[in-house]
């Protein structure tokens, strides 16, 4: 009797032992898997947030180059009276006393004329340009589209003439123009008394066939400074209204 009890106990604690191992043996599996699981959804989060990232930086930039195509866009004025400094290979500024300062580009079709500081010509190239305006702010007036600027032209320092000072000089003229510099004529009437004075981008210069335009016309037609400079190197007669030194309007005698 007492040996088949002791041998009932032992096959009970056998029983016993093998379900205790089998269901530690499941939960360490249950708790192994977990791991994995977790692992990829943190996988798939972090995949998640690297690429909303990468588009939004996209976005980002995207938006800051088109506010900047358009702040660009329309920026287009002939700016008179200011100094041109340089910023930045290709990039220049202008500044008006009074007035809020103007950056502005210039490519290869910018027209660059001279007066003696950027060159001595009346056509000078962009790397003139930048090596005066390197050294110091130079007088000129600029013309603007899109940002890009179509015209630098260099002024002359008033008054800078030898006996044909233009300094503050206002009035009307009537006699022969002459070209002296880029940007710089005279005017010498019947008495052979000269008056010398500067032309801007705002001077309007009408022709009657010799500065330009249809000879023999009752009406006069609009002519560039290009135009009147090409013709005042041969002498033409006009009538010059000058304001502060600088002419506002030159009208070809006819």
């Amino acid at each position: 009797m007492n040996r088949r009890l002791r041998k009932t106990a032992l096959v009970t604690a056998a029983i016993s032992a093998g379900l205790l191992m089998t269901a530690c043996q499941n939960g360490s599996a249950d708790k192994g898997s977990a791991p994995d699981s977790s692992a990829s959804t943190t996988a798939t989060s972090q995949g998640s947030s690297r690429t909303s990232g990468t588009s939004n930086a996209s976005g980002s930039s995207g938006t800051a180059a088109g506010n900047a195509s358009k702040s660009q866009q329309g920026a287009d004025a002939t700016i008179t009276g200011g100094t041109v400094s340089y910023l930045a290979p290709g990039k220049y500024i202008v500044s008006v006393p009074g007035k809020t300062d103007r950056a502005f580009f210039v490519a290869g079709d910018t027209q660059v004329h001279g007066a003696g500081t950027i060159c001595g010509g009346s056509h000078c190239t962009l790397d003139q340009l930048e090596t005066a305006t390197r050294k110091a702010a130079v007088p000129a007036d600029v013309t603007i589209k899109k940002g890009v600027a179509t015209v630098v032209r260099e002024r002359h320092s008033a008054g800078s003439g030898s006996g044909t000072g233009t300094k503050g000089v206002s009035g009307t003229w009537l006699g022969n123009v002459s070209y002296l510099a880029p940007g710089k004529f005279t005017v010498s009437d019947m008495k052979g008394v000269e008056q010398a004075f500067f032309v801007a981008d705002s001077t309007k210069v009408y022709g009657a066939g010799t500065i330009c335009g249809t000879a023999g016309s009752s009406e006069t037609s609009r002519c560039t400074l290009d135009q009147l400079e090409a013709a005042a190197k041969k002498g033409v007669s006009a009538k010059v209204v000058i304001s502060g030194g600088v002419a506002t309007t030159v009208t070809e005698d006819h």
